[in-house]
């Protein structure tokens, strides 16, 4: 009896000494620091969908996107705002400076959002790729997607607020820098309307505001190849690097070998697959059929015809066309490209009077010109002065014969009849001219 109650308290000791050790940090779970930095694009989509990915899988709570850009892309926008409405963990925008167009957005999307004292929300008009308004079409598709975005939190916001950021006519004359701005909304004044939850000076502050202090904190970055991928796939950078893989080939079909001009055009066109490829922007199926258009280039130069190189050709833009998230702006770049190339080739033939090397071995460049000691036939000077006597009559041209030999000959201009004495007075090539020996 006295040992059941030995075992009772014993039992009821050890329960209140483990309740009395601290839990905080297994409450407050395992927090995810995902930067979201720079333009909004699909390299950034990338580097996003793998951080919420490893988040997932490794049992966290929390992902805490620190946000601080200009915008970007409103496809890549969407694929993001996607990814964070499908994620069933919780999601924090921290505005530590700017969120700016696209960037608005996407913090929209989170399910809280705190901001830096000096943080920025709003300016989130479409542009498109020339850098004007986009047209009426895309501007209110997103517009409905900015008022979706608000309408979708939990923290019930003023979808007004929204529109405005996207729309000049809208008019809050108390947040707004002038009459026909876009609305962009300070710390302060996104506490105000409800569209921010707190305003924190550090990332420590916004732990503890946000009940996660003592958390376990796993700070994301991008990799190096995540890093060269989002700046190969700039739309800024793809027509540049297109045209430096033109120039370099174009360069190197002027000089003899395979150098540095080659070298380049081939590096950077392998540069854009890569990044193109490790952003998701591409697949093999482009790769290899920009890679099946250079065969048939090749096969073209020994087979004639021309058919193989347009449809090389033909593979080879299209090749590039798919590696792209924008069709029509990888067009466009296309066309640049080959702008700057063909400028390059003109350049190269007319100021600096290059030939191409590359098609030596192929096309005949040797001529039979008299220059070189060539004559399409022997030119028989030794005939002049002498004289023949005409075969058939001369009119003006005709037969004549000397010592045996029939020569066509042709005279002066005057009929010359048979069985003439003709005096041979000029030998060009194969023409013999002749005067009537009578005449003279």
């Amino acid at each position: 009896m006295k040992g059941i109650r030995l075992i009772r308290g014993l039992l009821l000791f050890a329960a209140m000494f483990l309740l009395a050790i601290p839990h905080a940090g297994a409450d407050s779970g395992k927090v995810y620091h995902v930067p979201l930095e720079n333009e909004v694009e699909r390299g950034l989509y990338e580097f996003l969908s793998r951080s919420f990915g490893e988040a997932k899988e490794a049992g966290a709570d929390t992902i805490i996107l620190e946000i601080n850009t200009p915008g970007g892309f409103v496809d890549a926008a969407g694929r993001i705002a996607k990814l964070m409405d499908e994620t069933e963990l919780r999601t924090i925008a921290y505005i530590n400076r700017d969120a700016l167009s696209a960037g608005a957005f996407l913090a929209l999307h989170a399910d809280e959002i705190y901001m830096d004292p000096n943080g920025r929300i709003g300016a989130a008009q479409v542009i498109d790729q020339s850098g004007n308004a986009a047209d009426d079409k895309a501007n209110s598709a997103w517009l409905a997607s900015m008022k979706a975005a608000a309408e979708s939190s939990d923290q019930g916001r003023d979808p007004d607020y929204a529109l405005a950021m996207a729309n000049a006519d809208m008019d809050f004359p108390e947040y707004r820098a002038g009459k026909g701005k876009l609305l962009t909304l300070s710390a302060d004044e996104a506490l105000e309307v409800n569209y921010s939850e707190g305003t924190v000076s550090s990332f420590d502050e916004l732990l503890a505001t946000a009940g996660l202090e003592g958390a376990e904190v796993v700070k994301m970055n991008e990799t190096f190849s995540e890093k060269l991928a989002r700046f190969i796939t700039n739309p800024v950078v793809v027509p540049i690097l297109l045209s430096i893989a033109g120039l370099g080939l174009v360069v190197e079909l002027y000089s003899p070998g395979f150098g540095i001009p080659g070298s380049m055009g081939a590096g950077a066109l392998l540069l854009f697959f890569y990044g193109h490829l490790v952003a998701g922007l591409a697949g093999y199926e482009s790769l290899l059929l920009f890679l099946a258009g250079i065969g048939l280039l090749i096969a073209e130069l020994f087979v004639p015809g021309g058919i193989l190189g347009i449809i090389g050709a033909v593979a080879m833009v299209a090749g590039i066309i798919m590696a792209g998230a924008d069709p029509a702006w990888m067009a466009i770049s296309v066309v640049t490209a080959l702008v700057i190339t063909i400028l390059g080739m003109v350049i190269m033939m007319k100021f600096f009077g290059k030939r191409l090397h590359l098609l030596n071995r192929l096309i005949l460049r040797d001529a039979t010109d008299t220059e070189s000691g060539y004559v399409s036939n022997a030119n028989r000077l030794e005939l002049i002065g002498r004289t023949a006597t005409t075969v058939t009559p001369l009119r003006p041209s005709g037969t004549a014969e000397l010592d045996g030999e029939y020569l066509d000959v042709v005279s002066e201009g005057r009929f010359i009849g048979k069985d003439q004495n003709v005096k041979i007075t000029k030998v060009e090539g194969s023409r013999i001219v002749v005067r009537e020996a009578s005449a003279e």
